[in-house]
């Protein structure tokens, strides 16, 4: 059998490739300058505020600083401490200092400021995207966008309220052979879709208790705790957020959101009609609160798809940078972030963030039959060209802030029917609540802490 190509697909012609980019950049009506917002010509560079510096701000700051069309002008974070070495970053590839502040708000109020890059902890990123939408900035928000269905529905409505452009960080979206990927399954050859499953497995352990202690002098806890609930300095709660129901989901939503949302895309679903997850945090020994292991059902019209999580398989591999730059593909059957897509005529398994996908036909002697594949690099570089371009011709960007809360959605009503117990929740796709649930309802919305508040009308 010949070899297949391992950047283009087989039987897909150029055509169809470029009908799909094209698709993307047509997502939706194009959103407009907001009253007061400065307006950005083709010769400007857009001037931009990160907010949170450390975790995926480390590496979004330095990779707008290095776009000829971007500036940074300020580094925002709570945590002072890290301001030298983060500027130095910045200065060396923009040949210009940002000034940096530990309250984001001031960024804000300068009318220069264009955007905002918002890469704080999960419970921040729905007010900090309200906040900057109302100062009339454009909004780049880290996954997951929102913490609870109630204010992630807020951002969509302040992004459309304002006319900014918010784009979620699901690079996916602007990778050229996730493109492909979708154009092959839209085209029919995958044949009729009834299964999806999606994987979200690697090593993750618990963490042993620790005594609260004194805030460290250069952070601002109040601030970094934000519209959370109030809770002494603890260094668990401040660098193991991620596992703590006040700050985020578990990994279902904090990174398990990337699966959810390529999968949600490549097969072209939206509102599930029932949801149901079970599972449990089975490694008892240690502080963290969210599942460990966990289970999600989501019922649609004429498909099921399954979400699958561990976090104690150290087997399971997330792939290193290594891999996604390369045009190999992973080992799937111990890739732990590869969404798998049933089709009648095939199945497809996709990965994220470089790591393509292949579509295998039934074995011959034993051996595997690759149909169709496609490979492209980590497409952080492509996500910000999208973001930058939709702000400058006024469009909806590839993970507009709509479609990052409907795939979000997914993992919270995961979320809630497995803080309910295993409850199946049914869910109203108009008003994206749980029809006849009032203990589901309520879990909606969190409760917001003074004066750290996503308002109702916003």
């Amino acid at each position: 059998m010949p070899p297949v190509d391992r950047r283009r697909f087989l039987n897909t012609s150029a055509q169809t490739g470029l009908a799909a980019l094209a698709g993307v950049a047509a997502l939706g009506s194009s959103p407009k300058p907001a009253r007061g917002a400065r307006p950005i010509s083709a010769n400007d560079k857009i001037t931009l505020a990160i907010v949170g510096i450390n975790g995926r701000g480390r590496v979004l700051g330095p990779g707008f600083a290095e776009r000829p069309d971007c500036q940074v002008a300020y580094l925002c974070d709570v945590l002072t401490s890290g301001f030298g070495p983060r500027s130095k970053d910045i200065e060396d590839l923009q040949h210009k200092s940002p000034q940096t502040v530990q309250d984001f708000r001031r960024a804000l109020d300068d009318k220069s400021v264009d955007a905002i890059v918002v890469a704080t902890p999960d419970h921040w990123h729905a007010l900090a995207t309200v906040w900057g939408c109302q100062a009339g900035k454009h909004v780049y928000v880290e996954k997951p966008v929102s913490q609870s269905p109630w204010e992630g529905r807020k951002m969509v409505e302040a992004a459309r309220k304002y006319k900014r452009v918010v784009q979620a960080g699901l690079q996916n979206r602007s990778a050229p052979y996730n493109m492909e990927a979708k154009a092959y399954i839209d085209s029919g050859k995958l044949g009729r879709i009834h299964m999806c499953r999606v994987y979200n497995q690697k090593p993750w352990p618990n963490r042993a208790a620790v005594p609260d202690a004194p805030t460290p002098a250069s952070l601002d806890w109040n601030m970094w705790q934000g519209p959370a609930p109030e809770h002494k300095y603890n260094v668990n709660l401040h660098r193991y957020w991620n596992h703590f129901w006040r700050y985020s989901g578990g990994d279902i939503i904090n990174d398990g959101i990337h699966q959810m949302d390529l999968a949600r895309w490549l097969i072209g679903r939206d509102y599930p009609k029932a949801v149901y997850s079970t599972g449990g945090r089975f490694d008892t020994q240690g502080v963290a609160e969210t599942p460990d292991t966990q289970v999600a059902v989501y019922d649609f019209d004429d498909l099921v798809m399954t979400f699958e999580l561990t976090l104690y398989a150290n087997y399971m591999i997330k792939s290193d940078m290594a891999l996604r730059n390369t045009e190999e593909y992973p080992h799937w059957p111990q890739n732990g972030t590869r969404v798998e897509i049933y089709g009648t005529e095939g199945l497809m398994i996709a990965g994220r963030h470089g790591d393509g996908w292949q579509v295998f036909g039934r074995t011959h002697q034993r051996k595997p039959v690759i149909v169709a594949q496609g490979n492209g690099n980590f497409p952080d570089p492509e996500h910000k060209q999208n973001f930058c371009e939709a702000i400058r011709e006024n469009k909806l960007p590839s993970a507009d802030i709509e479609q990052g809360h409907r795939s979000t959605l997914l993992s919270e009503y995961a979320n809630i029917s497995y803080r309910l117990g295993g409850q199946k929740l049914l869910i109203d796709a108009q008003t994206e609540t749980c029809i006849g649930n009032p203990q589901a309802n309520a879990l909606l919305k969190r409760e917001y802490r003074s004066p750290w508040i996503v308002p109702d009308s916003v």
